[in-house]
């Protein structure tokens, strides 16, 4: 087969993201695990893909790509018959590129704190920085949760903007998933609780499920 893509990505990780729209658009791609337990990241040959040393690495046409919204954003450009993003001057654009980027900017590295916060930093203000990190958080299933609760969703299978699926719902869910372990995670909010159990009906979740190996969260195998 002659692969547009390859994705190089590690379970359940900030590849996720990119692995499902992958599938869900059905474009033709090669998957190659990264073993992150095993320090593959940091090899030589990886770092000449991505300087970083994380996942995602997309290429594409040859070219090493990294950072998983704007992979996102850019299959979904590249990729206009999908209909992955808003056309430039629908209604829905700007939300669309509000959304992207505070999941991008606020809650993203709200994340990385929460999981990272012994190791980012020093140990002794771990505590502090988790405990915001869990602030920021929170404050961003709230705001996520009223933009699913919109009047304008009413009576409509509703998505995180408008009511067709965007890149915005993958980086979401995306999110949503590492926070299930959490004291509050994302579920614990109505409308998000909704939207998550929707979500990951879907059979384009379900299979980069099994692609991935992850099991534990609702839909999933079901």
């Amino acid at each position: 087969m002659n692969h547009q893509y390859t994705l190089y990505y590690a379970p359940g990780t900030a590849s996720l993201a990119v692995h499902w729209i992958l599938i869900e658009a059905n474009l033709p791609f090669q998957a190659i695990p990264v073993d992150l337990a095993a320090g593959a990241q940091h090899t030589a040959a990886y770092r000449q893909l991505n300087p970083t040393g994380r996942v995602p690495t997309l290429v594409i046409d040859g070219e090493p790509r990294c950072e998983s919204t704007a992979l996102l954003m850019l299959l979904a450009e590249r990729h206009l018959d999908r209909g992955l993003m808003p056309a430039i001057n629908a209604p829905e654009r700007g939300m669309w590129l509000e959304t992207m980027i505070y999941l991008a900017n606020t809650l993203l590295p709200a994340m990385r704190d929460w999981f990272y916060a012994d190791t980012d930093g020093l140990a002794d203000g771990a505590a502090a920085v988790r405990d915001l990190a869990r602030r920021r958080i929170e404050s961003a299933w709230d705001r996520l949760n009223a933009q699913l609760e919109a009047p304008e969703h009413e009576a409509k299978e509703h998505y995180l903007v408008g009511t067709k699926l965007t890149t915005a719902d993958f980086l979401a869910v995306m999110l949503m998933r590492w926070a299930r372990d959490m004291p509050r995670p994302a579920t614990s909010w109505q409308y998000l609780e909704l939207y998550v159990q929707r979500l990951t009906r879907l059979e384009s979740f379900r299979e980069v499920c099994r692609r991935e190996g992850l099991v534990g969260w609702p839909s999933v195998g079901e």
